[in-house]
């Protein structure tokens, strides 16, 4: 474009010194805008947590709550009153379970560094008193940060990025939490259910054992067939002792998990654990489901896109990373008979000179962090793929082998254990065969119980696998930051 017709179109010198002026005032006017409203959440960020978990299958429909109020505290005495069921489990421990608490005490940490990053550096003042002879010089200066004001809209929302990570790692834990929960609810039952079949099953044993002694006294026995009785008593007794140590550990797992004190520990369990769905639902595509809705995927993208924004930020101030300007007011004076008084007044410049430091070491730090991040984004998205994967799989396996033992393996012992009735009553059989008929019997359904458990820890695994994080757990690339913040000079 031709020079002249370009100035034309810019306008007079006037019109664009005025309108550079006013450039500059709305760009300062945005900063102070920032800095003003930069405040606390008054919830800390429980709302959008919320919002994230909400209709999520594990949560049983309740939302976590950060401090346990008097409310909430009832409601966990009428849910203890009656018999556990997994849904007041869970909801026992979003309501009163210290890892929610924890959670939402790191989220308000994330907040309260947001607002930080986005509040306006204060101003430094300096005052310095010097005497020569009769003379006193005072010195005042007041300083401020140019770096960390030209800088703040971009700390802001390098901040906010961040507590946008915050708020996703914080769903995960609530997520965690519940299905922790769901889990240890599973194995507490089923192993209070195992312990009611091994006591049938070291009675049986106990009978058989008492019977093989008489009948070695009266000598219709032999010592190796007496042996043989005691042998399976002293088997059923250890399975038995080991399933009372789990059934132990199981509830007292699932005490913690809901942050219950010993005064309240005392709840009752159900008897059984619950049926199995009559048929396997249709996901449709499991790793598409994973990559949309898990939670760790989406947060490891949220701490890349924070790491990204904090590397330009790292650029920008490679070289000049600090500048303070300061209003100096110098006041002299005589203690002469005059009483004379000199006044100076100006202005001070603090400038690093980049001799040494040219930001190449703070410029490389930042761009192996946002390759770090990537990295990691990659891997939880790879991971995610691979669990849904492997979690569909492991669901199908546990569905198909707890209905083997409900449909066709239960039944057919259960007839085989009446056949067995019949021909003793018939004198067909021996009391050693119904013994030990009785003894499989119960061995089976224990497995059949064993099934059932797998099959409901792995619907767990399912759920969290698709909408939550890994199922044992944050992985590294889900828990480590997203890098340190970039250094300006600070406010």
């Amino acid at each position: 474009m031709n020079p002249i017709v370009r100035r034309q179109l810019a306008g007079p010198p006037c019109y664009r010194r005025s309108s550079a002026l006013l450039k500059r005032a709305t760009a300062l006017a945005s900063v102070l805008i920032l800095a003003g409203c930069a405040s606390l959440s008054p919830d800390g960020g429980t709302a959008d947590v919320q919002a994230l978990v909400n209709g999520n299958p594990l949560m049983a429909g309740t939302a976590a709550q950060r401090t346990p109020d008097e409310a909430s505290q009832k409601s966990v005495d009428t849910l203890l009153a009656r018999p556990l069921d997994v849904e007041a489990a869970v909801r026992i421990a979003l309501i009163n379970g210290p890892r929610v608490q924890d959670a939402f005490a790191t989220l308000q940490l994330s907040d309260a560094d947001r607002v930080q990053a986005a509040s306006l550096p204060n101003p430094v003042l300096s005052f310095s008193r010097l005497a020569q002879g009769s003379e006193r010089e005072f010195e005042r200066m007041l300083s401020f940060n140019v770096v960390g004001l030209v800088t703040l809209p971009w700390q802001a929302r390098w901040a906010g990025q961040r507590h946008e990570a915050a708020k996703l790692q914080a769903a995960q834990s609530v997520l965690m939490l519940a299905a922790d929960t769901r889990r240890a609810w599973v194995r507490a039952v089923a192993a209070q259910q195992g312990v009611v079949y091994l006591r049938d099953a070291k009675e049986a044993a106990e009978a058989g054992a008492e019977l093989a002694h008489r009948m070695a006294q009266v000598g219709n026995w032999s010592a190796l067939q007496r042996t043989r009785e005691q042998l399976l008593l002293a088997d059923a007794s250890a399975q038995l002792a080991r399933a009372e140590q789990a059934a132990v550990a199981g509830r007292e797992q699932l005490t913690r998990l809901m942050g219950l004190s010993s005064a309240r520990a005392g709840y009752t369990l159900p008897d059984r654990l619950p049926p199995l769905p009559q048929a396997a639902p249709e996901l449709g595509d499991v790793q598409a489901l994973a990559l949309r809705d898990r939670l760790d995927v989406r947060s490891a993208q949220a701490q890349n896109t924070a790491v990204a924004g904090s590397l330009g930020l790292t650029h920008a101030t490679s070289v000049i990373n600090a500048m303070e300007l300061g209003v100096v007011r110098n006041t002299t004076f005589d203690n002469d008979a005059d009483r004379t008084k000199k006044t100076k007044r100006g202005f001070e410049l603090d400038l690093p000179i980049p001799i040494f430091d040219w930001g190449q070491a703070r410029n490389g730090r930042a761009e192996a962090q946002y390759l770090q991040s990537a990295a990691r984004v990659r891997d939880v998205g790879v991971l995610a793929a691979s669990e849904a994967r492997e979690a569909w799989q492991g669901w199908n396996t546990a569905y198909a082998i707890a209905r083997r033992y409900r449909d066709e393996v239960l039944p057919l012992r259960k007839k085989v254990n009446e056949e067995m009735v019949l021909r003793y009553n018939g004198m067909l059989a021996s009391v050693w065969e119904l013994l030990g008929e009785t003894r499989a019997s119960m061995l089976a359904v224990n497995a059949g119980i064993e099934a059932q458990r797998d099959f409901w820890l792995a619907d767990t695994d399912l759920q969290l696998v698709l909408t939550g994080s890994s199922p044992g757990g944050m992985t590294a690339a889900q828990t480590a930051s997203a890098g340190d913040a970039p250094a300006t000079g600070g406010h």
